[in-house]
């Protein structure tokens, strides 16, 4: 799941980013409306967290900007005030849900979780390619009845290519949906990740390389 945290208070945005991460999510951060304005409509995200009173362009803009865009992003939105009508007015306004500051973290990570899961199709409980499993409300995955010790990079890569459905996924694309912003594009990491992943996989391999575009599960 890719989220953007777009909080002015920088201390709260990088403590939410880093608790988010811990979670297994790539997260992006912007400090002001202007800058989140922009990476929320160049970037596909699952979920925005979304601070109302924000520098440079408020969260209310931002929010009617991104849902009259069309894009399938879910927006929560953070304020410090908990009034009902303040909720009525954001919730008004498109936003999918709403949480008022201060908050337990462990609620934010539920409601981002529940809203993540609005963002794109509804998928299987466990998703399956040939005789491989992943089940990411556990994050398992079994090839052959054996269990699959991967590594949440390894968990992330292999989900995408399996929702794919045999269609070829870029490198590119597994870098936005697995890692976040910071990832240098011009890295190895996704090759990398991507070679330990087939080793521990194991044959007969899963996952072609489709030269020069990037990758797909060949069973279905």
């Amino acid at each position: 799941m890719r989220v953007l945290v777009v909080e002015d208070e920088r201390h709260l945005a990088d403590a939410i980013a880093r608790g988010l991460r811990r979670q297994g999510m790539a997260v992006d951060v912007a400090y002001d409306g202007k800058d989140g304005h922009f990476q929320a409509m160049t970037t596909r995200y699952d979920v925005l967290v979304l601070d109302r009173d924000l520098p440079g362009m408020s969260g209310d803009a931002l929010c009617a900007d991104l849902i009259a865009s069309g894009a399938l992003t879910r927006v929560l939105m953070l304020t410090a005030s908990g009034s009902v009508a303040d909720r009525i007015e954001g919730l008004e306004l498109g936003a999918d849900d709403y949480l008022g500051k201060p908050f337990a973290f462990e609620e934010l990570v539920a409601r981002v979780r529940a809203l993540g899961r609005r963002a794109t199709p509804v998928a299987p409980p466990v998703l399956r390619a040939g005789d491989v499993s992943l089940d990411p409300a556990r994050l398992t995955a079994e090839r052959g009845g054996r269990a699959l010790e991967l590594t949440r990079k390894e968990f992330g890569l292999l989900r995408v290519l399996i929702k794919a459905q045999g269609a070829v996924v870029s490198s590119e694309e597994l870098l936005e949906r697995v890692w976040d912003a910071n990832a240098d594009p011009f890295t190895t990491t996704v090759r990398v990740t991507m070679m330990t992943l087939r080793k521990k996989l194991g044959d007969p391999p899963l996952i072609e390389t489709v030269v020069g575009a990037g990758y797909r599960i060949t069973a279905r």
